[in-house]
């Protein structure tokens, strides 16, 4: 077998104008011979010439079952060193990406298995083949065979956890994005190109060709990992579009591209690598034993967490987002339905069918599940489990809403609520679907109508979206808004909202603090309750608008709104300790302070509203447990009295503030002032 083939090499090569591809189809028949002679007889093996340097490499080895054996990388035999090979950026993806791999020259075999060289073969000498001109004598003949006995008895993994899925399947996705996205983005006339033009003229005007690139490669893996949940088995590229939800439009119309389109081959080669992990992994189980038996940390939330910490972690700080940990989202929801009961009389709280919910920036959707389950609750206690199923179809699919704008958290958070319904014993049919749409909750334009691939139901999406966002009256509204003081969100709409959170401050130098995203999620909350003239919100922020100077006219216009406002600084600041000089932790993996702020617009009180406040010091631990344990009704309220310029929301103590007022002014001391010298990256 080794005699023929090494004789095929020297032919090609003394034909004096061999290039390397020239040699491909020397190393495809030898390895299906191989596969032969070991009984793998539905070996298939397909070549891919290199467009670019960037993309897949070479050949491409599948098992006869749909599933990806591995990959080989191969070199014209005139390349004698592997070790500079081995060495470039594009090998160390190959080897990061490609759990099983073979680098050649046709001549010398390296084999890596998950990115470590576990053996490497020399079937015949260079040199007598480049400097002599004659046919190398086979060498290491039944070595070879073990390594490539190694490299076809490959398989996949089987068990993955939610954690280490996500893992493996950031790390394609980034390669999907860098190798192969971003270079077939590049041809002016490939398919590619006009999705983005599309999306940039239709959807967001100033989208760069990066994010595009980034915005494409997440909704394939997701709509990929959408449809692995609704299969059991025999799943892969082609058939995955037919497991896409209906009511995930987006997804569906995209995937008439990848699934049933004419791919490019690079494009497709990753693609199906990505649904061989897919393939082989029990997604399904991994979330059911979190929602059918209740074993371990919701994996929703450490899938998404683990993977745009994996894939893309600059993406991750600059929105600001950090999944809300569970014992935040249960105080939180819980305190809701308790005030609905107590202060907004409404006896059935969320079950009751005139409350409308909406999560403004919702993530993988966890506090609408949490108010989901609180729902259904509290019907089935009062009423029973006969008429759930109605219930759930007439005000849990009517009256709760979320917005989402990243495409990620927008798929995984479909997936989530189709289980939570399930657990419920209620099923999605083909055309229902939560009223969770993709959308940016800060920008009040529409799409254009249009028959466009992939923009129909976008443009559906965000009129759908738009109908919650101006016209449907809601009661509730809450969430953990992104926390990000150099805003990405600048529409008319929340720029001009913005203003009456700025009249007193209009003077200041800089008032960039109340550009920070989660102030602006805030205002746009305010703003809906106030249409309503009745409501109430619920959320977890950044603590600094509670005492921050720059920030004393959003707290007036917030008094001059609500009826009564809760505050229950979770401090966590990184360097603030508890006054007892001990441990002080956030309840997020971040190192600005955060606070929970209920706000209640009821109408029962006239004037300014009321403040009521509460410290929680400790570790994250003991902020968890107290959380765990206390709602609203339970926590320990202190009254505060905000009073004039400042309005603080935070307990201050003015007991010598007639004597420090009796002072000159600084101002009027100094006539002339600016801000210090800061420098910067020196």
């Amino acid at each position: 077998m080794l005699e023929s083939y090494i004789k095929k090499i020297w032919q090609k090569f003394n034909q004096g104008d061999a290039r390397e591809e020239s040699y491909y189809s020397v190393l495809e028949d030898l390895l299906i011979e191989y596969a032969k002679s070991t009984n793998r007889n539905n070996i298939y093996i397909t070549t891919l010439p290199k467009k670019t340097e960037a993309g897949n490499p070479d050949f491409r080895v599948w098992d006869g079952a749909q599933q990806i054996t591995g990959y080989i990388e191969a070199k014209a035999p005139t390349v004698k060193d592997l070790d500079e090979i081995e060495a470039t950026e594009q090998l160390d993806r190959y080897r990061k990406n490609f759990p099983n791999l073979i680098l050649t020259n046709f001549l010398k075999f390296r084999l890596y298995r998950n990115g470590e060289m576990i053996d490497k073969i020399v079937i015949g000498r260079q040199d007598t083949l480049i400097r002599v001109g004659a046919k190398p004598p086979v060498e290491h003949e039944k070595e070879f065979k073990e390594l490539l006995n190694k490299f076809f008895s490959f398989t996949l993994p089987r068990d993955y956890t939610a954690e280490s899925l996500a893992r493996i399947l950031a790390e394609k996705t980034r390669f999907l994005r860098e190798e192969v996205v971003k270079e077939e983005a590049k041809e002016k006339e490939s398919k590619l190109s006009g999705f983005y033009e599309t999306f940039k003229r239709y959807l967001i005007n100033d989208l760069s060709i990066s994010s595009f690139v980034d915005l494409f490669s997440q909704t394939i893996v997701y709509g990929l990992f959408a449809a692995r949940m609704r299969v059991g088995s025999d799943f892969n590229r082609k058939t995955a579009y037919d497991y896409i939800p209906k009511t995930i439009g987006i997804l569906r119309e995209l995937f008439t591209f990848i699934s049933i389109g004419d791919l490019p081959k690079q494009m497709e080669w990753s693609i199906d690598d990505i649904v061989s992990v897919l393939a082989v992994a029990d997604v399904k189980s991994i979330f059911e034993n979190y929602y059918r038996l209740g074993k371990g940390e919701d994996p929703v939330v450490c899938f998404y967490e683990t993977f745009l910490s994996t894939y893309n972690p600059e993406e991750r700080e600059k929105r600001g987002v950090y999944y809300t940990p569970q014992p935040v989202v249960r105080y939180i929801v819980n305190s809701l339905n308790e005030i609905l009961k107590t202060k907004m009389h409404i006896d059935e709280g969320f079950s009751d069918r005139k409350v409308t919910v909406l999560d403004p920036a919702a993530g993988t959707l966890s506090f609408i599940a949490e108010a989901v389950k609180c729902a259904i609750k509290e019907f089935t206690e009062k009423y029973g489990e006969g008429k759930k199923q109605e219930f759930i179809k007439e005000h849990i699919l009517k009256d709760f809403y979320a917005f989402e704008l990243m495409m990620a958290p927008y798929a995984i958070g479909h997936i989530k609520f189709s289980f939570i319904l399930e657990e419920e014993g209620y099923r999605l049919s083909e055309d229902e679907r939560p009223g969770f749409y993709l959308t940016n909750t800060l920008e009040m334009k529409t799409l254009e109508t249009t028959n466009l691939p992939l923009m129909s139901a976008l443009s559906e999406e965000s009129h759908l979206a738009e109908t919650v966002k101006k016209d449907t009256p809601i009661l509730v509204i809450l969430g953990n808004p992104p926390y990000s003081v150099s805003s990405m969100n600048k529409s008319d709409f929340i720029e001009e909202a913005m203003k009456i959170y700025k009249e007193d401050v209009k003077d200041e130098i800089n008032i960039q603090p109340l550009s920070n995203d989660y102030v602006k999620f805030i205002r746009f909350a305010h703003w809906k309750i106030d249409q309503s003239k009745i409501g109430i919100i619920g959320m977890i922020t950044a603590n600094s608008y509670l005492s921050g100077l720059i920030f004393r006219g959003m707290r007036k216009k917030l008094l001059e709104s609500f009826d009564e406002i809760y505050i229950l600084n979770l401090h966590g600041y990184y360097t603030e300790k508890s006054p007892e000089d001990s441990k002080d932790e956030n309840v997020f993996e971040i190192t600005q302070g955060v606070s929970i702020s209920l706000f209640v617009k009821n109408g029962e009180n006239k004037g300014f509203g009321k403040v009521y406040y509460k410290d929680i010091f400790g570790t994250r631990e003991e902020k968890y447990a107290y959380l765990e344990t206390h709602s609203f009704q339970t926590t320990d309220w202190k009254e505060l009295n905000p009073t004039d310029p400042y309005y603080f929301f935070v307990e201050k103590d003015f007991s010598m503030q007639k004597v420090y007022d009796k002072f000159i002014s600084v101002k009027e001391i100094f006539d002339r002032f600016a801000s210090g010298v800061k420098t910067h990256r020196d």
